[in-house]
Formats: structure tokens, sequence, C-alpha cells
């Protein structure tokens, strides 16, 4: 008799990918949440991988704060066409526009926290049923509470002393009208698994992952990108320096890091190496202790 043995990766794709199906089979309306980072691009990989031939039956949403990257928003149009998926755009200047939301001022000012708005009126807008997103548990402490199906109550929020059981891998999806879930396929990844995965699949990436050169300046030990979006004090000057980016957000609160990792290779070699953790560039993660928790009961992705 012959043994069947997968490898790590293969027993995780396996696992997202039934996730995935479960979604497509238990609700009605669902939807892949889709920021443009190598997270959700995996996400959206393993959905493409798990309804092969046919195309994945659910849209692409992206919360555009008006902020991103350049680079992620022409990934994010280019990997849509590619894949022949259906791009819903919930927009943070227009949430401005209307009154929903007030914009911060100074200069640390962000749109990250505006998001949620804006993506829980994406989600009543098209009626979404559930939400699926490449967050895991080894990014950040309030992430590691959250389950594969996470359920959020009919104002969007998370009650995170309030979740349903998981046992082995039985979904409970059923929700009431106005409710929706959020679901993480990649939960039990972690940040070196992705990077693997990149590599063995041969998925393509914008290039804010890869070392190249940028005006950037340095706020608290951190480079920040010097654009116009971010107001400097006199003594930010900036400089041009080879930098890359180990996660990517809102430009306003997304630090790079010093790196000469040109490749996948090369990144996994400095992942494998790194003291500083994923996040640790994320000045939205540095407001308070619980700063990503306050926003995901409050409906933040």
């Amino acid at each position: 008799m012959k043994s069947y043995n997968l490898t790590h990766l293969k027993e995780l794709e396996a696992e997202a990918m039934y996730v995935i199906r479960e979604v497509a089979a238990q609700f009605e309306n669902p939807a892949l949440l889709f920021s443009g980072g190598k997270d959700s691009i995996v996400v959206a990989h393993l959905a493409v991988k798990a309804f092969y031939p046919a195309k994945i039956p659910f849209p692409l949403v992206h919360v555009d704060t008006g902020h991103n990257f350049p680079e992620t928003i022409e990934f994010r149009d280019r990997y849509v066409e590619k894949i022949g998926a259906r791009l819903v755009v919930g927009s943070v200047q227009q949430s401005i526009d209307e009154g929903k939301v007030v914009e911060e001022k100074g200069f640390n000012a962000s749109r990250n926290a505006l998001q949620t708005v804006t993506l829980l009126d994406t989600i009543e807008t098209n009626k979404f049923d559930a939400c699926m997103g490449g967050a895991r548990r080894d990014e950040e402490k309030a992430r590691a509470k959250e389950r594969f199906f996470s359920h959020r109550d009919d104002f969007g929020q998370w009650d995170p002393k309030n979740q349903r059981p998981e046992l082995w891998n039985i979904f409970n999806g059923r929700h009431q009208m106005g409710e929706h879930f959020r679901v993480f396929p990649i939960s039990n990844w972690t940040e070196m698994d992705i990077w693997q995965y990149i590599l063995h699949e041969g998925i393509e990436l914008p290039s804010l992952y890869f070392s190249h050169k940028r005006d950037i300046f340095l706020r608290d030990g951190v480079p920040l990108a010097a654009t116009d979006v971010i107001p400097r004090r006199e003594t930010e000057i900036p400089e041009n320096r080879v930098v890359r980016f180990r996660t990517i957000g809102d430009m306003t609160c997304t630090g790079a890091v010093f790196s000469d990792a040109s490749t996948l290779e090369d990144i996994i070699e400095e992942v494998a190496a790194s003291r500083q953790t994923e996040r640790g560039t994320r000045a939205d993660d540095k407001r308070s202790e619980a700063a990503m928790e306050d926003r995901k009961r409050q409906g933040y992705f």
C-alpha cells in the first residue's frame, strides 16, 4: 500500500481551498476582500485554483483610501483583468465627500481607520453576506482571536467573546438578515508559509515587495514614503534609499524596511533572519495597545 503524504504547504493549500469552497456553498452573495497585498493575492490565487477551470464565482472588493501606492492600484487592475474577475471598489474619498467620515488633520493623519465606514457601506450596498480576506493569526494578537468563520452583527461589529465554535472542519455560516461573516481561509498560515507558497506557485506580486530606490524620510525610526499625502516636519528631509515593503496598505501608515532583497529567495532568507515583526512598521497598530482589536470591533478588516 502506497503512503500518501502532503507537504505542509499542500496541507495548508488544501485547508484554504476547502474553506473557500465552503463559503461558496453556504452563502448566497460572498466576496473576496482584495487589498493588492501578498496575503489577499494568495487567497485570490487559491480561489482561482479552487474553481478552475471556471472563473471564481464572487467579485473582488477593494477599499481604496485614495492614498494607496500607485504600484498597488496598477497591479490590482492588471490582476483582476488577468483572472477575469469582477471588481467592486469602495472609495474613502467618496465617504469623506458625503460627510460620512471626517478626515484627520496633522502630521500623523491617516485615512486607514476611515476605511471601516467605507467597507461597511460597500458590504451593505452590495448585500454581501460573507467577505473572505487574507488575515492570518500570526500577524497580530487581535487577529489571533478570529476563527475561520467570524460573525459580524447587523452593525458590522465583531464581539470576540461571542464567537461560534468550530469543531474539526465544521463551519457554521448561519446568520440573520443584515448580519454577515468575515472568513479567513489562510488563518493558519505564517508569513514564512506565504513567501514559500508564493515561490512554489510562481505568484506575481507588486514591485513594492522587492528592493527598489525610493524617496523616503524617517519618522520615529520608520522609513515612510516621501509623498504629497504625508505632511513632513522641517527636520524630516527626504533621501533616496534602497527599501522594500513587508506589508502594503495606506501610504500614510505603512513603513518600509531597508533591504537589498530583490528576489523571492532573498526575501525568504531575510524573513527567516528578521528580528522585527511583519507589522512592526505599521503606524496604525501603534496608536494604542489594542489598536487593531478596537478597529476590528468597529468593523475594520
